[in-house]
């Protein structure tokens, strides 16, 4: 029986799209064309791929006042941030740029009796599963790099931000990419699942939920495909005595709050040396009050609804039982009357936190961050450390050897000094832990979307 996939915008609780999901035989003929394509595109010249790409990118910055009115609706971010054009197309330029040399054979040597090298092949069909969170950005780290190396790829996009699919498939396709190569699809778990247990695809990119993750390991346990995963987070910052301490309450405040704290990276947990604690506290919390919570469509708001209910459900949660243990509220809810005990959540600063505490131990991925005193940088380690997730970590600090050191040994996929909740295109995006395993974007997230083979050929000499 056909299933219908829903989704409930946070803006107003109404059903604002909603689309069949493909039977499994319908999925698996899809996939199917994929993998026949697939040999065809990646003869084509590698310069006529990037050159496709890069104008499918173009296509969708010309739908870009649709898309920002579309994200609103579908996961409530103010409109006035316009979208995700700009990190989008930063990712985009950086990896379609670096792309021939990423690709290149690494020779060995190259001489009158030998060529030897190692040579990078696509690895056939791709299967990016994105989040709605970011529901742009995350594709574009996987699809450009998939496509310019000669992949086909399917793409299913969370059902929360079910539109971003079909407008990204809308502009690639304007641009001349052929539909065979590349499909957006709506897939039930169990079809996707399915799909992967039947090796359907060459590699798997998810970007989700650890429970999600786990979910696509057993899919694929025992088909030996390929995968990446980009799971929890519970990225600490820390404030050292020698920080700039205007810099880094905005930094981290911002990193804390934005996107409603509905980032992959973003601050969840802030340490602060003993002697700028109080400081950090009165001026963090300051910062938040001027937030304005409400409709993402008004020009004031800079706090729109988390993107579900439920989600805003989980973050009362852990921060009802931290006050219950004894947290204490930097922030009057009546500040932020929009707060209606749904997907509009007013955000919150705790106090006298530990470890113990769900708010310092749990992904939260919602406005509320919890801050600690520490007495040196080796209490800020073992504190950064203690936590079952590890993607990035931000220390502020005048000292870049103190950063650098510290980041020696925190368990972390990003060490970020005077900053935060960024990825920098260039270098790799991947985590340790429970966060999850492979990576992304940098010339290593081409090193992911193929496999190497090595070439040793002899010349015959007369």
């Amino acid at each position: 029986m056909t299933k219908t996939l829903k989704c409930i915008s946070p803006v107003d609780g109404q059903v604002y799209a909603e689309r069949e999901a493909l039977s499994a035989s319908d999925a698996q003929a899809l996939a199917a064309s994929l993998r026949a394509a697939q040999p065809a595109w990646a003869e084509r010249p590698l310069s006529e791929r990037i050159a496709l790409v890069e104008a499918g990118i173009a296509k969708l910055n010309e739908m870009k006042d649709l898309v920002v009115e579309e994200l609103a609706w579908q996961m409530g971010r103010p409109t006035r941030y316009g979208g995700e054009f700009g990190g989008m197309n930063e990712r985009a330029g950086y990896m379609a740029s670096i792309a021939e040399e990423a690709l290149a054979p690494m020779v060995v040597e190259q001489s009158d009796s030998f060529l030897r090298q190692i040579a990078r092949e696509p690895v056939g069909v791709v299967f990016i599963i994105a989040p709605w969170n970011y529901p742009y950005m995350t594709v574009i780290n996987s699809l450009v790099p998939a496509l310019i190396a000669g992949n086909t790829v399917m793409l299913k996009h969370a059902t929360q931000t079910m539109l971003v699919g079909e407008r990204i498939a809308e502009a690639f396709h304007a641009a001349g990419v052929p539909q065979d190569v590349f499909q957006n699809v709506y897939l039930t778990h169990e079809t996707s699942e399915e799909l992967m247990g039947a090796k359907a695809f060459d590699f798997v990119n998810f970007t989700g939920s650890v429970g999600g993750g786990r979910a696509v390991e057993r899919a694929l346990a025992g088909t030996f495909t390929g995968l990446g995963l980009e799971l929890g987070g519970k990225d600490p910052g820390y404030v050292a005595a020698d920080a700039d301490l205007d810099a880094a309450v905005d930094g981290l405040m911002d990193g804390a709050l934005f996107n409603a704290g509905q980032c992959c990276c973003g601050i969840e947990r802030i340490y602060v040396h003993a002697s700028l604690y109080d400081a950090f506290v009165e001026k963090a919390a300051a910062w938040a009050s001027k937030l304005t919570l409400g409709n993402p469509f008004e020009p004031e708001t800079t706090l729109g609804p988390m993107a579900n209910k439920r989600f805003a459900e989980v973050v009362r949660g852990q921060i009802e039982d931290a006050i219950t243990d004894g947290a204490k509220p930097l922030l009057d809810p009546e500040l932020f009357p929009a707060d209606d005990g749904g997907a509009y959540l007013a955000p919150q600063i705790l106090v006298d936190v530990n470890h113990e505490m769900r708010v310092m131990r749990e992904e939260s991925f919602g406005p509320v961050v919890g801050i600690m005193p520490v007495k040196d940088d080796e209490e800020a380690i073992a504190a950064m450390n203690d936590c079952d997730y590890g993607l990035t970590c931000s220390i502020w600090t005048a000292d870049p050897a103190r950063a650098e050191a510290m980041g020696k040994r925190l368990q972390t996929g990003t060490v970020f000094m005077n900053r935060c909740d960024y990825l920098d295109p260039a270098l790799c995006w991947t985590g340790c832990k429970e966060t999850g395993r492979g990576g992304s974007l940098s010339v290593l997230g081409y090193h992911a979307l193929t496999r190497p083979k090595s070439y040793h050929l002899k010349k015959v000499t007369k």
